[in-house]
């Protein structure tokens, strides 16, 4: 393979009902600082049905160049149609890395792309780094976050990554940038088209993403049961915050999984960050150590949290939360 043929780094701007997902900004953000280490472009590649309206938001926050694929075939994320573009428009401009938010909708994407590229894959990374030599190197949790593994694919390009959302931290946008808009025409093989939507149902469950939050109350084995979260949701809504909870409340199924945070979960950077009867596993804290202000507490004086917490309570959580909530309420 001639690696030298093969420059650029390529984002896939996920969206949703025409709607640009923040891990999209993210990952242009982290591109940006990548192709400067490297002297090479950003190039957004946008996939969609009417949404060449939004290109210049993507050169506003860090793209170079947008491949910008608007196709009504396109208009909802099937596997099949986002695969045939997203690999014909890679195949032609050859960028050295392809980075991909791993979501719902790009873990599915990533590995299609990856095989029919054939290169690698390295998912659900939580660092990318460019090396002494030019070569991009990928760090994601391994062995059930035990350790962090440093993955490069120094054989085949492009090289690829889906990125968890919330890692990586967006640019503030830059209005008026200019940049080049590519509008690209795939060629679709419909043959091979065997799945459409009949019907979309989407859950209105009327909380903000815990990723979207810039409060967090977060409870874990301290908290201890669902009266225990009761109490959470009680000082959530003096604070007008979210709940969010560690691995052994999700597991013990009083938290759903996607209000959990640490390396299986989501990675969360709000303003304020409460750590509540959380001893702070390095599973826990890989997903909320980047938060602004974080206040723990904790009946366990040595507990691990309180290396990164700004204020450290030590103290019985199921007696302080009413507490604090009382107070607050009086507060505020």
């Amino acid at each position: 393979m001639n690696k030298s043929s093969y420059k650029n780094i390529c984002v896939f701007i996920e969206q949703r009902d025409g709607n640009i997902q923040a891990v999209a900004l993210e990952l242009l953000g982290k591109a940006k600082q990548l192709a400067d280490e490297l002297n090479e472009k950003v190039v957004a590649l946008f996939l969609g049905h009417n949404i060449s309206q939004q290109n210049q938001k993507l050169i506003e926050y860090g793209a170079d160049e947008v491949i910008c694929i608007d196709e009504p075939e396109l208009k909802d994320y099937l596997t099949e149609q986002y695969a045939q573009a997203s690999f014909q428009a890679i195949s032609e401009f050859k960028p050295s890395i392809v980075l991909i938010g791993a979501t719902t909708i790009g873990r599915d994407l990533g590995p299609r792309l990856s095989a029919r590229m054939e290169t690698g894959l390295t998912a659900d990374c939580t660092r990318l780094e460019i090396s002494e030599e030019g070569e991009l190197m990928m760090t994601r949790p391994a062995f059930g976050g035990n350790l962090m593994a440093t993955i490069m694919c120094a054989n085949h390009r492009p090289q690829m990554s889906t990125v968890r959302p919330g890692v990586m931290q967006k640019l503030d946008p830059k209005e008026g940038k200019k940049g080049k808009v590519i509008n690209y025409k795939p060629v679709f093989d419909k043959s091979k088209f065997k799945v459409r939507i009949l019907e979309s149902v989407v859950e209105d469950k009327g909380k903000v993403d815990i990723t979207e939050a810039k409060v967090l109350i977060s409870g874990g084995r301290g908290v201890g049961c669902n009266e225990g979260f009761d109490k959470l949701q009680e000082l959530a809504k003096v604070l007008n915050a979210e709940v969010s909870a560690s691995r052994a409340m999700v597991d013990a199924g009083i938290i759903p999984h996607e209000r959990q945070v640490g390396q299986t979960g989501k990675t969360v950077r709000p303003d304020l960050y409460f750590a509540l009867g959380i001893s702070g596993a390095i599973q826990h804290l890989a997903g909320m150590e980047e938060s602004d202000f974080i206040i723990a507490v904790n009946k366990d004086k040595f507990a691990p949290i309180f290396e990164v917490a700004d204020i450290g309570i030590v103290g019985d959580v199921t007696r302080l939360i009413p507490l604090l909530t009382d107070r607050l309420a009086k507060e505020l």
